[in-house]
């Protein structure tokens, strides 16, 4: 599709070359049989000029590559009325690069939206005094939580302010899905206040762009997908299910921030020597999920009954599986994970996660 798009704007911008040569005297351009005067002639020149700026861009997939593209599709349709009857075909070369820069202008706008949340975020968030989480600290918790705590490299080290990461997957969009989607994504936590904006791009069917964000803030969630970055497929929000769902996300996401489990909005609860209930209430809204460990106080799974969607009367029982464990920044985490939801004909599981990178600001950081 890049390469087509290339070779469109090369051969578009190069008709509108030529309109210039001819006005000139310097060659013949008999697609216009129309005289073009000197002075409309510099106009063909400039729609040239603004094609080859916006082929450069597009090939070294400038973000901002659009911004002339339109500049220069505005230009040569100008042309095209002028010289209706030789040029009006030209009108769908217009078309299909106008349709494709809008698109990459979405795109742009999308990202730029999500920066600008998690700026506000950041701002948002409190900078408390550095405190090093010590032993003395975890002893109100079960046995099976400070094993983790300690095993994780948490205790020692300063409690962890905010979170980014950035994240590859494959998914399984629906369940009758057989071939996995790869996508990438980026994802920043705050943990006073609790927060996260997490934002994901694919591909559907090799060409098709996605673009998704989840939220969750001031106790309340939001999932927004897009095709394109610009048609809504699905916009949930201000619903009690999102608000539980996207908190339970960030509750079984601590595992990559471990000192979070210390805050006061978590509570828990033992289950066994090594599984614990742990239950995330904050401004009005609340969920829980049960974290199981293995013997050797890594990370196991997170369990949670947890909404899909706000279609969904009753919660399905949703499972994240550490497949993999490793230290980052000092800290042991899960970099490779699983999720699965229940279904009444079978499980499935629909996303693969690897991290690629994460970065912590710790607390007086």
């Amino acid at each position: 599709m890049r390469i087509a798009l290339a070779l469109l704007i090369v051969i578009h911008g190069m008709i509108h070359l030529f309109g210039f040569l001819k006005a000139f005297g310097i060659a013949e351009f008999n697609a216009i049989a129309q005289p073009i005067s000197k002075p409309v002639g510099m106009i063909w020149l400039g729609a040239f000029f603004l094609f080859a700026v916006t082929l450069v861009l597009f090939l070294l997939q400038h973000r901002l590559w659009w911004a002339p593209g339109i500049a220069a599709v505005a230009v040569s349709q100008f042309l095209i009325f002028a010289f209706w009857q030789d040029a009006k075909f030209g009108t769908i070369l217009n078309l299909v690069i106008l349709a494709s820069a809008i698109i990459a202008y979405a795109g742009y706008s999308f990202k730029k939206g999500v920066s600008e949340e998690i700026t506000q975020m950041a701002a948002l968030s409190e900078s408390a005094d550095k405190t090093v989480v010590s032993e003395e600290m975890i002893v109100h918790l079960p046995a099976a939580v400070q094993h983790w705590l300690v095993q994780s490299g948490a205790v020692g080290k300063a409690r962890v302010h905010n979170v980014y990461l950035e994240q590859e997957a494959e998914m399984l969009l629906k369940p009758e899905q057989k071939n996995w989607t790869s996508a990438k994504a980026r994802q920043y936590f705050t943990v006073e206040p609790p927060a996260f904006n997490w934002s994901v791009y694919l591909k559907m069917n090799g060409f098709i762009d996605v673009t998704g964000r989840d939220k969750f803030e001031n106790g309340k969630g939001e999932m927004v997908i897009k095709l394109f970055s610009i048609i809504p497929v699905a916009d949930a929000r201000n619903n009690d299910k999102i608000d539980q769902a996207t908190l339970q996300r960030y509750l079984a996401e601590i595992v990559w921030f471990p000192s979070a489990a210390l805050s006061p909005y978590i509570s828990w609860e033992k289950i066994d020597d090594t599984s614990a209930r742990a239950t995330m209430e904050y401004m009005g809204t609340k969920g829980s999920g049960v974290f199981h460990f293995d013997e050797s106080g890594n990370f196991k799974k997170f369990v949670a009954m947890r909404f899909k969607g706000v279609e969904d009367n009753d919660p399905s029982k949703w499972t994240v599986i550490a497949t993999k464990t490793e230290e980052r920044n000092g800290i042991k985490i899960p970099t490779q994970c699983e999720a699965t939801w229940e279904m009444d004909n079978g499980d499935w599981t629909w996303l693969k996660l690897r991290i690629i990178s994460i970065s912590y600001k710790w607390c007086g950081g």
